[in-house]
């Protein structure tokens, strides 16, 4: 084989493999733009810039769109010089952020590929290290690159409006895979207690390390609590594979098993000051559809009694209407429930059968229908179909680009 086909091949397989990379990686956190938003919050808290907190979203959104479509230009082979340049420079600061976190090793994920593969930090290095090689052979030096057929200019636009539509998807829907730790099928802790205590713990950070402490026990003023987490005596720990949706009362007193009994429709709230008066009103509504249909309505938020009675002060319906019934639990664990603020999700006897958007709440015919249908079948149909869907997209998008 002549030499300079080689090389060609060898960079446009090369080229070839960093596209994969950057549109699955782009792909994966587009399919859950809440998680995305809530890595780069931990890296503002790890970078010491918390004033930009209120942009974590909208960041994460944007850098893992570019990335995609970075890689569709890529795997297409469109645009080659300027796209070569601005993967050289992405992957660059990456491999140079992932080394400082490889040093510094905080108890945080990388977040490279959302929630679907999680890496450790010197995992995440060595992969940006081996992509940077890569690019070198792809690219290097970057004036000889090629030009790509015309047929490619168009599979790209038409995959780049895919994930334009499938980014839009994402942000106004639950996503269509869950990788939480409240997967459809998974049961709660509590379903599974026998009779042994609930401790809750607290999460501290400092210096980018993660510490729990108990309550009689609290660091002093230096570390920034982080989350809650509630662990059964000598049981297992959230995180580790068994979703524990730990709440309270107004009283303090903790009421994880009441969503473990029966059917329960859980509505979470994970901002309670960014909701307003309509959206309490249709909480309300689905609250009380839920209890004539047989279900444990339970609403729980973010935050604390102290913080709801101010809230309630300005918005009459939360006063009015669900102030004495609401349940308190940390904003982390509602996000990993349900990652939209409002949302809506079914229980049954502790099992996670469904969830539900705060702009799709069921109705109350739905909600009647839902106590006539088998939990598991029910699950099981909602979970394949998103799943299919997912794969679908991405076999598309891929096909599209390489196909044409």
């Amino acid at each position: 084989m002549n030499t300079s086909i080689f090389h060609y091949r060898l960079r446009r397989l090369c080229s070839l493999i960093i596209g994969l990379v950057f549109l699955l990686a782009g792909v994966f956190k587009l399919l859950d733009p809440v998680g995305a938003g809530l890595v780069v919050e931990e890296y503002y808290h790890f970078l010491h810039l918390e004033f930009l907190l209120p942009s974590a979203k909208v960041v994460a959104v944007t850098l893992a769109l570019i990335e995609a479509l970075l890689g569709a230009a890529l795997i297409a082979g469109v645009w080659r010089k300027p796209v070569a340049i601005a993967t050289t420079v992405l992957t660059v600061l990456f491999t140079i952020l992932t080394l400082i976190l490889a040093i510094v090793n905080p108890s945080m994920d990388c977040g490279c590929f959302g929630e679907v593969i999680h890496l450790s930090n010197l995992q995440t290095f060595i992969k940006n290290v081996v992509l940077l090689i890569l690019a070198l052979i792809a690219f290097a030096p970057y004036r000889e690159l090629g030009e790509a057929k015309k047929r490619k200019h168009v599979a790209f636009f038409i995959a780049a409006a895919s994930l334009a539509a499938f980014t839009i998807y994402s942000l106004t829907s639950l996503p269509l895979v869950d990788f939480t730790p409240f997967v459809p099928g998974s049961e709660l802790l509590a379903a599974d207690d026998d009779g042994e205590d609930f401790v809750s713990t607290f999460i501290y950070e400092k210096n980018g390390q993660e510490r729990a402490f108990t309550l009689d026990k609290l660091p002093d003023s230096t570390w920034t609590f982080i989350r809650t987490e509630t662990i059964r005596m000598n049981g297992p720990k959230s995180g580790q594979g068994t979703p524990v949706l730990s709440f309270t009362d107004s009283t303090g007193n903790y009421k994880d098993e009441l969503a473990a009994v029966g059917n329960a429709l859980v509505v979470s709230v994970n901002a309670p000051a960014k909701l307003k008066g309509d959206d309490w009103t249709r909480v309300s509504k689905v609250m009380e559809g839920a209890s004539k249909a047989g279900f444990t309505p339970l609403l729980l938020v973010s935050g604390t009694k102290a913080r709801m009675e101010r809230i309630s002060t300005m918005v009459p319906e939360v006063r009015d209407i669900l102030l004495p019934g609401i349940y308190f639990s940390d904003r982390k664990t509602l996000l990993a429930m349900n990652r939209s603020n409002g949302g809506a999700t079914w229980f049954n006897d502790g099992q996670l059968i469904m969830k539900f958007h705060s702009g799709k709440l069921p109705s109350d015919e739905d909600l009647l229908r839902m106590t006539g249908e088998d939990p598991a079948e029910t699950m099981l149909k909602t979970s394949v179909k998103g799943r299919l869907r997912f794969q679908g997209f991405l076999l598309y998008t891929i096909a599209l680009l390489l196909l044409i």
